[in-house]
């Protein structure tokens, strides 16, 4: 009989805890345990996470909201003194207007100059005050979704508006005139829909047909240039009337043609080419003296100078 010794190694020993080792290990141990209320049996399931802290500081929250209107690019002091209600609106009512907009295809980069246009938008309620705008302006109107953004754009103001005291009734009236089909309110033109019928629209068409217009040629000229219900009587359309016919002996059948005139610079460009052309003794059309860039007019003085040299 064959004997084997098979070696057995002796048991490590166990360096003996001190209390404060054992009481981090019982800690840990009960961190990762808990009780279960109704049997009893302790389970070493991680207990839910602690919710997050809210703070109640009314500094901090401030300050959480002068950052956010840093972010967007918007003075604060601006904000403050011409929405004082906005101290009391929550970060979260801020962001819901943020989102609202966003909804609509108007980049982030953008809100800093509607903001600061017009302050109180920051602390208006989406649901009652924006989305009815865009509900107009899409199924009334009826701007496509992908130009809504550039309307607001071009118009800031229309967020702000009445849909039912403002728009509504601008837009009756600017169908009624003749915006209709092929001249149908669009991106380019919603701007119209802010003016006051009476106060602003009315007015201006009954400057033209004072200077002599038939009210159908008004209102050709009109959609044909619709900026022309955007000018101001006092500072636009007299002065530059009074130029057009006395200073240029102009007659007003040429701004039946081109009522684009009044959309030009009275100092920057109508006076000062005018001037030019009296200097060389020529006489053009408005559209030929105006439409034209600044080098495409100097060649053609130059070219009609050299014509008139030639002759001589």
């Amino acid at each position: 009989m064959i004997i084997r010794f098979i070696h057995v190694p002796p048991q490590a020993s166990i360096p003996p805890q001190s209390p404060q080792n054992l009481a981090k290990t019982h800690h840990k141990v009960l961190r990762r345990a808990s009780i279960n209320p109704k049997n009893g049996v302790l389970s070493t399931t991680a207990p839910p996470p602690p919710p997050p802290l809210v703070t109640t500081d009314s500094g901090l929250l401030f300050r959480e909201k002068i950052l956010y209107l840093k972010a967007l690019k918007v003075n604060p002091t601006k904000a403050l003194q011409k929405n004082p209600n906005f101290r009391s609106t929550s970060l979260q009512s801020l962001k819901s207007v943020e989102n609202c907009l966003s909804s609509m295809g108007i980049q982030r980069s953008e809100f800093g100059r509607i903001f600061d246009m017009y302050p109180q938008l920051l602390s208006c309620d989406p649901h009652s005050d924006l989305y009815p705008v865009f509900d107009f302006l899409l199924n009334d109107v009826g701007l496509p979704y992908f130009e809504i953004h550039k309307s607001i754009l071009r118009c800031p103001r229309l967020l702000i508006s009445s849909v039912e005291d403002q728009l509504k009734p601008a837009l009756l009236f600017l169908r009624e005139l003749g915006f209709v089909g092929p001249d149908k309110i669009t991106s380019q033109t919603t701007l119209l829909l802010v003016s006051s019928v009476k106060g602003t629209l009315m007015p201006k068409l009954d400057f033209l047909i004072g200077l002599g217009f038939s009210y159908e040629e008004v209102v050709n000229m009109v959609l044909r240039s619709p900026g022309l219900l955007t000018f101001s009587i006092e500072n636009n359309f007299k002065p530059k009337v009074s130029y057009f016919l006395n200073e240029m002996k102009g007659d007003l059948s040429d701004l039946k043609r081109f009522p684009q005139y009044f959309s030009y610079s009275l100092e920057g460009k109508i006076m000062r080419r005018h001037r030019l052309l009296v200097e060389e003794g020529l006489c053009v059309p408005l559209s030929d003296m105006l439409k034209i860039s600044d080098g495409e007019f100097t060649a053609r003085l130059i070219e009609a100078r050299l014509r008139l040299g030639d002759k001589r």
